[in-house]
Formats: structure tokens, C-alpha cells, sequence
């Protein structure tokens, strides 16, 4: 399993914006396939500050959804929003506590 982790900073003023945009399309995310789990958080200091969360079956589950209609959609409407270069990272967990 991959996890990967993104974080994006939004002008304040689309805030609403991207939220409405995320509450459309999640549930088309987590149901891409290899996808296996998708979260968003906000920063409780910077709340203009969001991280998406998200298990992949492996990196070339997440390459195919990298590569498809549906990222190119979601990043063509979220990168326009932006007030910082977003980051990007993906990571293997090696423990979890239940």
C-alpha cells in the first residue's frame, strides 16, 4: 500500500470554493480505482492550509489515477485556487495503532 499525502494552500477567498469542489468529486476519488482510502484536513493555525490523505493499492494504482480525465479535471479546477506551490509526498506506513 502507498499513502499519499498533499499539501495545498487556497486564497482565502476560494476556500468555498474548493470545499464545494471536493465535496462534489470525493466520493469519484475514493471510488477510482486502487484507491482505497481519501481524507481532507485543514491546518488549525494556517486554515487556509489543506492536506489531502489518501491509501493506494500501489504507485501504479496512483499513476493511473495521476494520468486519468478525472485528476486532470480535479487538478484543472484546484490549481486556479491556489496561494503556494502545493507538496506532494508518497510514503509506506510502517505502523498502525488502532
Amino acid at each position: 500500500m502507498l499513502v499519499r499525502i498533499v499539501k495545498m494552500g487556497f486564497h482565502e477567498d476560494r476556500i468555498e470554493e474548493f470545499l464545494e469542489n471536493f465535496e462534489d468529486i470525493k466520493s469519484e476519488i475514493r471510488n477510482f480505482e486502487g484507491c482505497q482510502f481519501l481524507e481532507l484536513y485543514r491546518d488549525k493555525d494556517n486554515t487556509n492550509r489543506f492536506f489531502t490523505y489518501s491509501y493506494w493499492k500501489n504507485e501504479a494504482a496512483l499513476e493511473n489515477y495521476r494520468n486519468s480525465e478525472l485528476f486532470e479535471n480535479v487538478w484543472a479546477e484546484t490549481k486556479i485556487l491556489f496561494n503556494e506551490k502545493p507538496e506532494a509526498w508518497s510514503v509506506d506506513k510502517i505502523y498502525s495503532l488502532h
